[in-house]
């Protein structure tokens, strides 16, 4: 049982076949979401090709989501797979987080900036 097993209906801002969406209670930045699977798979590379197949299509969900409210330059969509690559609830959840001019002093390089020193190449 994980901590999404207990999320609140009026939560969800968008329930499909194998996933729903909701805000991240600890965003990185206003409008941070997640596409949470309903059923117990522990990370991206546990979802069937179906799950994969509508996955693409809820992160496009989750972008209009986000530009209803805010109006962010970019996106990062990220997924943890693995306690190794900083995995903490071992229940599938992809982060859709909106991305803003000047929310860092340089966005070079991008996700490769979650291990030190190599965001820079």
């Amino acid at each position: 049982m994980s901590i999404f097993d207990n999320i609140q209906e009026d939560k969800k801002l968008h329930i499909s076949e194998n996933f729903y969406i909701i805000e991240d209670q600890y965003p990185v930045s206003p409008g941070h979401l997640l596409i949470i699977s309903k059923s117990s798979k522990s990370d991206y590379f546990n979802l069937d090709e179906n799950e994969k197949k509508e996955l693409t299509e809820l992160i496009d969900i989750a972008k209009g989501l986000i530009e209803s409210k805010h109006q962010p330059n970019g996106f990062n969509i990220g997924m943890n797979c693995g306690t190794d690559a900083g995995q903490t609830i071992m229940h599938f959840h992809c982060h859709i987080i909106p991305r803003y001019k000047g929310d860092v002093d340089d966005p070079t390089g991008g996700v490769r900036n979650v291990i030190p020193g190599k965001g820079v190449y």
